[in-house]
């Protein structure tokens, strides 16, 4: 028998995906009141969040047979497809999911593509909300994520609150899906950027043979900091490159960004060259490590080693 949440007002709600960020959210929405049914390709994490409260769904059409509210926090758009369709268009959620419910998109994915998903799912009764996240693993812990979010007054009444249980903001950006997707890409341009930027500057610093700990303890207190420069060079300093968020994120996102803009013949020069050293960074090996180690693509610099 499938728990019933704590509070019987709210919606049952499922979450697919319970990495980095997916695992944060349900955890927010854990403490908020909601019961989640989670799913997870890795068993053995579904089953240590339900041990704590909640339930492990044994596949994806349980999950989406159970709940309201289904959210999905994967990578990518074809993996967002194969959760909702399956290889068979059965096997997924999408064909079990109660009329009226709700299916939340949080991956970032070309805005044609999640106005497609939309078309798809309002064809079989159900609605549909385009809601990228930006935040990173500490703010989902904590339910402080931003929800770049749009869709019809329907979805939003549908979601009944789960969406405030997991982030700080929830911004409405439209009556249907794609705006969300294209702040967030708009958002992935700059992050990508300020990246590439980052590594670059500490890599020139390296090469001068500044103290990168000096460079850092002062470029985060001058005009010259962002956030990512504050938060990835920390990475570097520590020699960590453990990814909360890979290079190749930034090779598929940058090239989302790139292929949003050349429909229109749009002129993205900075992201066009952030877009390639992420490329070279990933074909160089460090593929599966953190954005950050994109600086490992500079010549003639030493590293700082990791850390004890």
């Amino acid at each position: 028998m499938m728990p019933p949440n704590m509070n019987s007002s709210l919606p049952t709600v499922g979450l697919i995906g319970l990495g980095a960020m997916g695992g944060g959210m349900a955890a927010s929405l854990r403490r908020a009141g909601f019961t989640p049914h989670v799913f997870d390709v890795r068993a053995e994490v579904a089953q240590a969040f339900a041990a704590e409260g909640g339930h492990a769904c044994p596949d994806l059409p349980s999950l989406g047979a159970a709940c309201d509210v289904v959210i999905s926090v994967v990578v990518n758009a074809d993996q967002t497809q194969a959760v909702l369709f399956g290889p068979d268009g059965q096997s997924g959620c999408a064909a079990h999911m109660k009329p009226g419910s709700v299916f939340v998109m949080c991956s970032t994915v070309d805005p044609k593509v999640s106005v497609d998903f939309e078309r798809r799912l309002n064809a079989l009764g159900l609605h549909y909300l385009d809601a990228p996240i930006s935040g990173g693993a500490a703010k989902a812990a904590a339910g402080q994520i931003t929800m770049m979010t749009s869709g019809t007054d329907a979805a939003y009444a549908a979601c009944a609150g789960a969406l405030e249980a997991m982030a700080a903001k929830v911004y409405k950006l439209g009556k249907q899906a794609g705006a969300g997707s294209k702040v967030k890409i708009i958002n992935q341009l700059l992050a990508g950027v300020h990246i590439a930027a980052a590594a670059e500057a500490m890599a020139l610093g390296l090469r001068e043979g500044v103290d990168p700990h000096d460079l850092y303890e002062v470029i985060t207190h001058s005009a010259g900091n962002s956030w990512m420069f504050e938060n990835r060079m920390a990475h570097v300093l520590a020699g960590d490159y453990t990814p909360l968020s890979a290079v190749d994120i930034f090779v598929k996102d940058l090239g989302l960004v790139l292929d949003t803009a050349r429909s229109s013949k749009f002129p993205l020069p900075l992201s066009s060259t952030a877009h390639q050293m992420f490329m070279q960074a990933s074909t160089a090996g460090f593929a599966r490590e953190d954005d950050s180690a994109v600086i490992k693509i500079f010549p003639g610099i030493e590293l700082p080693p990791a850390s004890r």
